[in-house]
């Protein structure tokens, strides 16, 4: 029918039917081990005396009354056989197959014993395994019989743990497979999830069971919401930053043009600061311009750039480290942060060094400096945005507090990490981890 859509069978359906299947498949199993263990048979020398022993049995258990019976069974016991005679048949053991092969056996030493609807059934199946069984008397009474000695021909045993080990391992299996199918969606929400927000993140294929596939159709939408929220941000930051930056860029000309000295400098100085705060705002949110793309660089050139600048305004700063050390990085987005640990380093203390070591499995690159430091049950917070320590470090600072979390999302950015540590001598030691 047209626009007829089958429904689809939900989660709870798939393990009820993935359940059902499995206990098919032991069913059939079962049955199987039962049908192995009626075929196994006896040595023809012990078929030819069971045979023998049943039928002296019970010629003489019908010639007596039935009175005498019980007495002439527990005579006619033996170190082999158990006899023991009752009235009605008793309900065969839970776990008890019956020996087809060994009744085929005794009835072709005995065909009379064909008429006396011998049953026989193998009890205990194992290496302690004994036949039991019970024939009809003329009377319709029975005859029950044992056999007192394990039956080792049967060798039962290792074909009974392999037929019950063999079907448990294959369910195991089967079923693992089919749960971890039924699963696989809700697999690929979950990785899909993690990449919500960065540049991989693709929708999620819309299969699975009926109640997955409504959770990874919401999931979908949700991420396309987030994706225009992001680019709606950014474009929004870009459009903000270049119409703040307008007007600053005027206000700096207009400030030439003023006549006293002490009040174009305070003018200057607090534009340079408003052009701070909006550039590393920017810097933060990721709306100053378009992700940039990893290359191969020199961080041992880009760490000497960043400290022969500071030197070259007057800064105490130097550069410890080989001449060369290249690898695949964001050069531009990184520099930003060895810079922004740099003057962190160089305003809160007097000298600073930027240290490159080039280790076999990262490298670090650690920026310390001899300032106060930072107390030690702040420094997990320090890195986070628009956070600023009042104690260690003065507030006599440009910008909104943002300088540590754009390094650590630099350096997060690359694959790395961020850490902070008090130096024994005194200072701040702030290192860059990057995987090689």
């Amino acid at each position: 029918m047209k626009g007829f859509v089958a429904p689809s069978v939900g989660l709870l359906g798939r393990i009820v039917a993935i359940l059902l299947l499995t206990l098919l498949i032991e069913f059939g199993a079962s049955t199987l081990l039962y049908e192995r263990a009626s075929q196994f048979s006896v040595k023809d020398d012990e078929a030819n005396r069971l045979a023998e022993h049943l039928v002296i049995s019970r010629r003489l258990m019908a010639e007596r009354a039935p009175d005498e019976r019980p007495m002439l069974a527990a005579e006619l016991t033996t170190n082999r056989y158990a006899l023991e005679w009752g009235m009605k048949l008793p309900p065969p053991p839970v776990i008890a197959p019956d020996l087809d092969a060994v009744r085929g056996q005794i009835h072709d030493w005995e065909p009379s014993l064909r008429s006396a609807d011998l049953r026989l059934r193998l009890t205990s199946p194992g290496r302690s395994s004994v036949i039991t069984g019970a024939l009809r008397l003329p009377d319709n009474s029975w005859l029950y019989f044992r056999t007192l000695e394990p039956v080792t021909d049967l060798n039962l045993a290792p074909e009974r743990i392999a037929l019950a080990l063999i079907p448990a391992i294959a369910l195991m299996l089967l079923g693992g497979m089919l749960v971890g199918r039924t699963l696989n969606p809700l697999r690929r929400l979950a990785e899909a999830a993690d990449k919500v927000g960065g540049d991989a993140a693709e929708p999620v294929p819309e299969d699975g069971p009926g109640e997955v596939r409504r959770v990874v159709v919401a999931f979908n939408r949700m991420q396309a919401r987030i994706a225009r929220l992001i680019d709606d941000r950014t474009q929004a930051l870009a459009a903000v930053g270049h119409d703040l930056r307008t007007p600053l860029s005027r206000l700096r000309l207009r400030s030439d043009a003023i006549e006293r000295d002490d009040v174009r400098e305070a003018v200057g100085e607090d534009i340079a600061e408003m052009e701070a705060m909006i550039t590393s705002l920017l810097a933060f949110l990721g709306g100053d311009s378009d992700p940039e793309t990893p290359m191969r660089h020199d961080l041992a050139v880009l760490c000497a750039t960043v400290v022969d600048d500071a030197a070259d305004h007057g800064r105490d700063a130097f550069y410890d480290g080989p001449d060369h050390c290249e690898t695949v990085v964001r050069a531009r987005s990184l520099k930003r942060a060895v810079v922004n640990l740099l003057n962190n380093a160089l305003h809160y203390g007097t000298r600073a060094t930027v240290r490159l070591e080039d280790r076999p499995h990262e490298i670090v690159i650690a920026v310390e400096d001899n300032g106060p430091g930072i107390p030690e049950d702040q420094l997990a917070s320090v890195v986070e945005p628009f956070v600023r320590l009042d104690t260690a470090r003065g507030r006599d600072t440009v910008g909104f507090g943002l300088g540590l979390a754009i390094v650590k999302q630099a350096v997060e950015l690359e694959g790395g990490r961020l850490s902070l540590a008090n130096r024994e001598e005194g200072g701040l030691r702030a290192c860059l981890h990057l995987p090689r």
